[in-house]
């Protein structure tokens, strides 16, 4: 029979029920033995689901309180000082002043530095490693959760990150060294925990080595074989996990491997099955990411069976079928989504769909001719076909405008020089002018409120008038505090790619199809199902209310086209950058009407654009080629005077600085907060031409900013940064805050540009 798996289950619940358990923990409003128990119940659920689903071997590990790297260095007793209990223990407390800076016991310090999982929306925390760093099995959530599956009889298969993707994804603490002289005493800790598996009576264990997508060095790619050699347990069975792109040139070392099988991701690569093929070893287990683990359409069931035939009359029972990584990048369940289109739901396939069809596509290998299988293939047809003759995918106009574009479309009238003179005499800014990235807290007042209204509880005009009273408070405290560049703080917004996707043609949304982003934030990401365009002015109204209220610069605020390709599950029948490009021409009619209106600051949003970066070199150019032209469309439609700001947060910018700079954008505003300012160190051999902001303080943790630290940050961005270039600002938009976070932080922000103002005065 053919073996099925999964490499990850969705952690949060349908109705997202860990994140309001974290976050009534984090409060002080539930217990942590609450806590536990909602994770213990989630935990068995998805279990259940999976087994329901017949999936055979059960993953076990993919569940976290906040980050799966983020448990494993804490299994591993690699605890940063700073975050050390006193008498060495390590609880789930330890792994949220990690994540957060702040739990509900032990003392309050800096949170470890948080960036994206690959090319995905998802963000872990990343590791710290010493030249003399230490490791030791020292937290037992991952061997707990595995005795808890078995006592309830399931068949499971732990989950690791692998060793040297897990060196490979941390980050040297203090000078830089060769991390890859913790291999050996990494390796030995691995070796316990493989150990205490075994010990557990786990048959398989499931790990991930996702770094064999990437381009690696020599070393680190000789560096696996020791390291693998190593970690053989008898009686254990290792199960190598890669997905995310093609083997490439990595393909020898991972088949080469002393491992039992291998998983490679179909979906990503299908090219790569062939090569896979010819060369595993007789006695190796082929795992097939054949269902897509990243991405809610269904598969064409039909095409899948005929792409694994071939494998499964050269492998057998060595044939195992899985999605192509884990499904913690999709919702739990169409089950949820009453409201959704018909004819749009059917084209869709969320986790427990496609674990469903995991099985139904294993069940076909097997010979299952009955009529639930039959029905299950039919509804596959139906589905592709629906979707390939709906007249709501092709928008005509939309595809005339599109090949109208040109490439002074995408130029701003002058260049940089002139554009600052004349944005400076319209906007007459300080030194060190200061802003903030967007968002205010969204109070449980404007929660409620957009609740009511969309369920009709709360008339139009009712909702409205409440939504500007909540700009005008926003508007209040920031002339209060002093800001320079003001913002109307988002109220009326949900997210900042679903709003914008509300208002265009071409989108669809659901009610539950929730997805981790990190910790306990989670985002609802919108259906791109066909041509995008955009029926009216989306903002407008909103920011002139806004500026009504002041004589100070209000930002308008949009989303670049590049994050809402990226934070979208995206149709895949035609190119990215196409759909990129008509979201470009929308945002870009957006700058015009913001124009027209009398706003003379526009932000376009782009934190994306460096998860949207493939993970191969080689193919990184012709990305960064239509992924800067596309933010190009959407800006260079502004006249001169107007100042185009962006934003990009929580990703690692030095290898694209150049193309950062070819965006043009007169401002650009980064996270650099958690990380010290390191990532202004592509700024010592990389002149950037225009102004900059480095988020000087880290809104992701609820500690307080010091005055003396933000002034201490952009001193040492002086060092890299024309102080004429810099602005100050906070590292993300303020959303998650509350206000009694909000207000004292940004004070001491305000503050500190004015001491910088002073310093530099004369300089």
């Amino acid at each position: 029979m053919t073996v099925t798996h999964s490499l990850g289950f969705p952690r949060i619940g349908a109705q997202r029920e860990l994140k309001r358990a974290l976050e009534q923990y984090w409060q002080g409003d539930i217990t942590r033995a609450k806590l536990l128990d909602c994770g213990r119940r989630l935990r068995q659920r998805h279990w259940r689901q999976q087994a329901d689903a017949g999936i055979n071997y059960l993953p076990v590990g993919d569940f976290a309180w906040y980050d799966q790297v983020l448990t494993l260095s804490a299994t591993l007793g690699n605890i940063p000082a700073r975050h050390r209990d006193a008498g060495g223990r390590i609880d789930i407390d330890t792994l949220f002043r990690m994540a957060r800076g702040r739990a509900p016991s032990g003392a309050t310090t800096s949170a470890c530095e948080m960036t994206k999982w690959f090319d995905t929306n998802y963000h872990y925390i990343v590791p710290e490693f010493e030249p003399d760093q230490r490791f030791h099995i020292a937290y037992e959530q991952l061997f707990d959760e595995v005795a808890e599956a078995l006592a309830l009889e399931h068949t499971v298969k732990p989950v690791l990150l692998g060793p040297l993707s897990y060196l490979w994804l941390g980050k040297s603490h203090g000078d830089p060294f060769d991390k890859l002289q913790l291999l050996p005493a990494l390796t030995d800790a691995y070796r316990q925990l493989l150990q205490r598996l075994a010990e557990l009576g786990a048959e398989w264990v499931q790990i991930d080595e996702p770094i064999l997508a990437l381009d690696l060095p020599a070393d680190w790619r000789q560096a696996f074989e020791a390291a693998y050699n190593r970690l053989q347990q008898p009686g254990l069975k290792l199960l190598l996990a890669t997905y995310f792109g093609a083997l490439g040139d990595n393909l020898g070392t991972a088949v080469q491997l002393p491992v039992a099988g291998l998983h490679i991701d179909l979906v990503s690569a299908p090219e790569q099955l062939t090569p896979v093929l010819d060369r595993l070893p007789v006695h190796k287990v082929l795992s097939v990411g054949i269902v897509d683990g990243r991405n809610i359409w269904r598969t064409d069931l039909d095409q899948a069976l005929a792409q694994l035939r071939p494998a499964a009359e050269r492998l057998g029972e060595r044939l195992w079928l899985a999605p192509s990584c884990s499904l913690l990048h999709v919702p739990v369940s169409l089950g949820a989504e009453a409201a959704l289109d018909w004819e749009i739901k059917q084209w869709l396939a969320f986790a427990e769909e496609k674990l469903a069809e995991v099985s139904g596509l294993a069940r076909a290998l097997d010979g299952d001719a009955s009529g639930t299988q039959q029905a299950l293939f039919a509804d596959s047809r139906l589905a592709l076909e629906s979707r390939a003759g709906s007249k709501r995918v092709h928008n005509p106009e939309v595809e005339s405008r599109l090949a109208g574009v040109t490439a002074t479309h995408r130029q701003r009238r002058s260049p940089f020089p002139a554009r600052h003179r004349l944005q400076q005499e319209h906007l007459r800014l300080p030194l060190f002018p200061t802003t903030t990235i967007g968002s205010f807290p969204q109070t449980p007042a404007i929660r409620q409120a957009r609740a009511a209204f969309k369920k009709g509880l709360l008339e139009a005009a009712d909702y409205r008038n409440q939504m500007e009273a909540e700009i005008a408070v926003a508007v209040n405290q920031q002339e209060d505090l002093g800001l320079d560049v003001l913002v109307h703080g988002e109220a009326e917004r949900n997210d900042m790619v679903e709003y914008f996707g509300e208002q265009l043609s071409g989108f669809a949304f659901t009610e539950n199809g929730w997805v981790q982003s990190y910790g306990s934030r989670c985002v609802k990401p919108p259906i791109i199902y066909g041509d995008v365009s955009r029926p009216a002015a989306m903002t407008v109204d909103w920011s002139r209310y806004a500026q009504s209220l002041t004589d100070k610069p209000v930002k308008g605020m949009l989303t670049g086209p590049i994050t809402m390709l990226c934070w979208s599950f995206v149709r895949a029948d035609q190119p990215l950058k196409d759909t990129a490009d008509q979201l470009a021409l929308a945002i870009r009619d957006e700058v015009r009407d913001l124009e027209r209106a009398g706003i003379r600051v526009v932000q376009i949003d782009e934190p994306a654009l460096r998860e949207g970066l493939p993970l191969r070199r080689a193919q990184w150019q012709a990305y960064l080629d239509w992924a800067v032209d596309s933010f190009r469309l959407a800006s260079c439609g502004a006249e001169d005077a107007t100042q185009i700001h962006t934003h990009m947060c929580y990703a690692e910018f030095n290898d694209i600085i150049d193309a950062i700079a070819q965006l043009d954008a007169d401002v650009i505003t980064i996270e650099t907060s958690r990380s010290n300012m390191e990532l202004l160190a592509a700024f010592e051999d990389f002149q950037y031409p225009n102004d900059i902001g480095p988020g000087v303080y880290d809104i992701h943790s609820p500690n307080q900013p010091e005055v003396d630290w933000m002034v201490g940050l952009l001193k040492k961005a002086t060092q890299r940064i024309p102080h004429r270039q810099l602005w100050v600002n906070p590292d993300c938009g303020l959303k998650t805050r509350s206000w009694e976070e909000t207000r004292p932080a940004l004070a001491a922000m305000v503050t500190a540009a004015r001491q910088l103002r002073e310093a530099y005065a004369d300089a």
